[in-house]
């Protein structure tokens, strides 16, 4: 085993000198010059395996664009959702050790997880937690907008989440999956799916400078800054997003030398020397089609790729009649291509610090042309018009002016303090609405957006970055609405922020303030209403409650001054009247009307 290091690591040092002299390659570092010229990508790197050799690795452009330090093909990026093959392959050695069979329920290896309904209960099978066939749309606000490092919190979310059709009906990308396949391999094994990585993959195939988190990544050397393309084309940093719980969908982080050694294992049939380190039946079964991801003729711009597939964890595609196995990655800054032609023995990986960038498709089919003495497309000249032409659009869009979309001269239904308190979907999260100066603002773990209000009770999230609010985002960013129930009060706030479900509902929970026990006495006593007698009275250490003769007692919950809401009935409400020095009335706002008693005389 360490002999097969040895020779992957001297592999590494001569695979730039090697590619000087393969004639295959001769050329091609201006093409690749031209898309990262084109791209305005600040670098990626690149490297080609053929068999067990690394025919070429090598990075362009900077890892660090302000300071102009330049990437190499040790410079770790975040490879996103390439990381998928992994994960799916943990399952394929748990497989192979007897532990778990492909069609059981994940129910049966992960203690409390349940679905959205019985028939999902009862029929999805860990095969389509692998080949996205769940029924399930992606639901990735449910991790992206409220994060959260416990995998079990992130798992408790599924049961709450609306499928769209039906199980194995539909091929549908789902992150979600990915984190289940974690969790089993974890309730399996006891140990993490950080660990289970690096011992069953890092460690033997010698991947030295891969990390599975955030926190390791940042304490390495030699790493990649994340950037994107503002509007008006301006290369702008981006910070590092923390995937955290959601880890075995997207959290490895790696360079193009250290995942040259994970492709020339898939090539070799689970292989690293004479260690079946992957089962070979998983790793031909993960690189077949388990699920049609796609439908439909050949197009014209890209007449060569035939069909859209889906393995374990791999993307199926045809390249100019070549069988091609691919798995593309997208996390904040970042992108990545991780391809493998199986009956060609070549595997091609392409990573770069562009957020949701072409470089890696580019790349890939500039590095396949080559290898495989393809009649060659100038992809980056493609591109380059691809580009031109788009900025063309915009600019034209731009001169003709913007459809309003929005109705002038409205206003919010109520004033900002009514739309403060919590609000929560049980499978996303809880945010809370806070006014301050005027102000309104949504708060998620410290960070905080503008709510930009667009018309009538729909705002915009808006960006605040250092307390200063992104004006550039008015008119297109995301929008919410805000309900109300049949009492009037704010009850909901909606989001489309899952498009193949309707609008995802966050119950408000109103602000309530504290009051002691020295306050609430004021209250207590009887009142007449309509000849009814009503009471109220202290118990519950501290807890004020009102009596209907003929129904259950109901506890108050304080909203404001003289307000309460009940705490078991929605839309119901009952405010104190005060005159004077003393409170000589009760008020009952209900959703059938508004009602008053007039207080006793003790």
């Amino acid at each position: 085993m360490k002999r097969n290091v040895l020779l992957l690591a001297l592999s590494l040092i001569l695979s730039t000198t090697y590619a000087q002299t393969d004639k295959r390659l001769k050329g091609i570092e201006k093409h690749f010059n031209s898309v990262l010229e084109t791209s305005q990508a600040p670098s990626f790197a690149v490297a080609i395996v053929e068999g067990d050799k690394i025919v070429y690795a090598k990075g362009f452009g900077y890892k660090d664009y302000e300071k102009k330090l330049p990437a190499d093909a040790n410079t770790l990026y975040a490879i996103g959702s390439s990381t998928k093959a992994f994960t799916a392959a943990l399952l394929g050695i748990l497989r192979e050790e007897g532990k778990l069979d492909f069609d059981d329920s994940p129910i049966k290896h992960v203690p409390g997880l349940a679905f959205y309904n019985g028939e999902m209960n009862n029929n999805i099978i860990i095969k389509d937690l692998m080949r996205h066939s769940t029924g399930l749309p992606r639901h990735d606000g449910a991790w992206y907008f409220f994060p959260n490092k416990s995998k079990d919190t992130l798992v408790a979310r599924i049961k709450y989440h609306e499928p769209f059709t039906g199980v194995r009906q539909q091929w549908y990308y789902n992150n979600f999956g990915f984190l289940l396949q974690g969790v089993i391999a974890e309730k399996l094994t006891g140990k993490s799916w950080e660990r289970n990585i690096e011992e069953q993959f890092f460690k033997p195939l010698g991947m030295d400078r891969s990390q599975t988190t955030l926190i390791g990544w940042k304490n390495s050397s030699n790493i990649a800054k994340g950037y994107t393309l503002s509007e008006d084309r301006n290369v702008k940093l981006m910070d590092y997003y923390d995937i955290s719980g959601m880890s075995p969908a997207g959290s490895i982080n790696s360079s193009v030398n250290d995942m040259s050694k994970w492709m020339m294992l898939w090539l070799n049939k689970g292989k690293v020397g004479e260690e079946q380190l992957l089962p070979e039946d998983y790793v031909q079964e993960a690189m077949s089609s388990q699920m049609v991801a796609a439908a439909g003729f050949p197009s014209e711009e890209l007449p060569g790729i035939h069909y859209a597939n889906y393995g374990y964890g791999w993307f199926l595609h045809s390249y100019k009649g070549h069988y091609l196995v691919e798995h593309g990655g997208n996390i904040d800054g970042f992108s990545a291509s991780v391809a493998l032609y199986p009956r060609d023995s070549l595997g091609i990986v392409v990573l770069t610090n562009q957020n949701n960038s072409a470089v890696p498709r580019l790349i890939r089919r500039i590095a396949t042309d080559h290898m495989l003495k393809l009649e060659k497309t100038d992809w980056a000249e493609d591109y380059k018009k691809e580009v031109k032409k788009a900025v063309e659009a915009q600019a034209k869009a731009d001169d003709g002016g913007k459809e309003e979309s929005y109705v002038k001269n409205t206003r919010p239904s109520h004033i900002l303090l009514d739309y403060t308190g919590t609000y929560e979907n049980k499978g996303y999260g809880k945010f809370e609405v806070v006014v301050e100066n005027d102000t309104m603002y949504a708060e998620l773990d410290n960070n905080r957006q503008y709510l930009h209000h667009f018309h009538y009770d729909t705002f915009e999230l808006i960006d605040v970055k250092e307390g200063v609010i992104d004006t550039t985002q008015f008119g297109g960013a995301l929008k919410v609405t805000f309900t109300t129930n049949v009492a009037g009060d704010i009850d909901y706030m909606k989001a489309n922020i899952e498009p193949m479900t309707d609008a995802i509902p966050f119950k408000r929970t109103p602000n309530t303030i504290d009051v002691d026990a020295k306050t609430l006495k004021q209250y207590v006593g009887l009142y007449d209403l309509m000849g009814t007698e009503i009471k109220t009275y202290i118990k519950d250490e501290n807890v004020l409650y009102v009596f209907v003769p003929g129904q259950p007692e109901y506890p108050l919950v304080p909203t404001a001054e003289h307000k309460f809401n009940f705490k078991t009935l929605e839309g119901f409400k009952v405010e104190f009247i005060e005159e004077g020095d003393a409170i000589t009335e009760i008020k009952f706002v209900q959703p059938n009307g508004t009602f008053i008693g007039t207080r006793k005389k003790d």
